[in-house]
């Protein structure tokens, strides 16, 4: 997958690129990134991406010319022909969900769109912007921070990318239920033990207690999800590749987690 990012903070997106399961994802090439500094998009002196708003009001607005210019540079015209799925990060976008990150991670290609200010000029979102979205009802001082949001939760379904092929599978809303307790070593802590099923070795007893543990947690936290069916799968499926999940110990190659007493690797 590529993944494209206009900015007017293209500093900002150095490091996270580089760490973790998204710099091992592109180290290894299964996911590229690139980073657009709108202002070389403009073509005034001064490099002027913001302008102050008709009508009045508090703030600037961000400028159609750079904006529709960058983005047709990278993904083409809106239409049929266009080379990649260009996204606007917005707090009036639809609310991102892990069955959408399922959806955006089947495109081969995605531009992220990055706004800043009191937001951007209607007419970038009508002539150049084929999806809004947001991460949540909440206000940020700009969508490069949404953007790594997306970024991450999408690269992490991509075939290959994750390490475990299971793990996946129970995550928090991917059955449209929350993730249960999790326990490691060591077996009491505090004088808090872990619960004795899991040192059992009877992995069809955990299976169970898992899913009773993740029910009990969803109608205690999030309910709302109960009549939620959730996704139908975690994400693309190409060329018969499973999705997998690793911790970030694996994705840098250190993989030392301990194995519990009755458990097998």
């Amino acid at each position: 997958m590529k993944i494209d990012v206009i900015t007017i903070f293209p500093g900002l997106f150095e490091p996270f690129v580089r760490e973790s399961i998204l710099g091992a994802a592109v180290s290894s090439g299964r996911v590229q990134i690139g980073v657009h500094d709108l202002r070389d998009f403009t073509s005034d002196k001064h490099h002027v991406v913001d302008d102050a708003p008709y009508g009045g009001g508090p703030g600037m607005v961000m400028k159609p010319e750079p904006l529709v210019a960058a983005i047709e540079a990278i993904a083409g015209p809106k239409g049929p022909g266009r080379t990649a799925r260009v996204v606007l990060l917005t707090p009036q976008g639809r609310r991102l969900e892990q069955r959408h990150l399922a959806e955006l991670a089947c495109e081969s290609a995605l531009v992220l769109v990055c706004g800043r200010y009191e937001g951007v000029d209607q007419r970038v979102v009508d002539l150049a912007v084929d999806e809004e979205i947001s991460i949540g009802d909440y206000v940020l001082s700009g969508g490069e921070v949404p953007s790594m949001v997306l970024i991450e939760g999408v690269t992490r379904l991509l075939p290959g990318v994750l390490g475990n092929p299971d793990s996946a599978k129970t995550e928090s809303f991917q059955a449209g239920r929350l993730e249960g307790p999790q326990y490691t070593r060591p077996a009491t802590f505090r004088d808090r033990a872990v619960p004795q099923i899991l040192l059992s070795g009877d992995h069809g007893a955990v299976d169970r207690w898992r899913a009773e543990r993740a029910e009990e947690a969803t109608r205690a936290r999030r309910p709302d999800l109960c009549d939620d069916p959730g996704p139908a799968r975690s994400g693309p499926d190409r060329k018969g590749d499973r999705r997998a999940d690793h911790s970030e110990r694996e994705a840098s190659g250190d993989s030392d987690v301990p194995t519990a007493p009755g458990e097998t690797t």
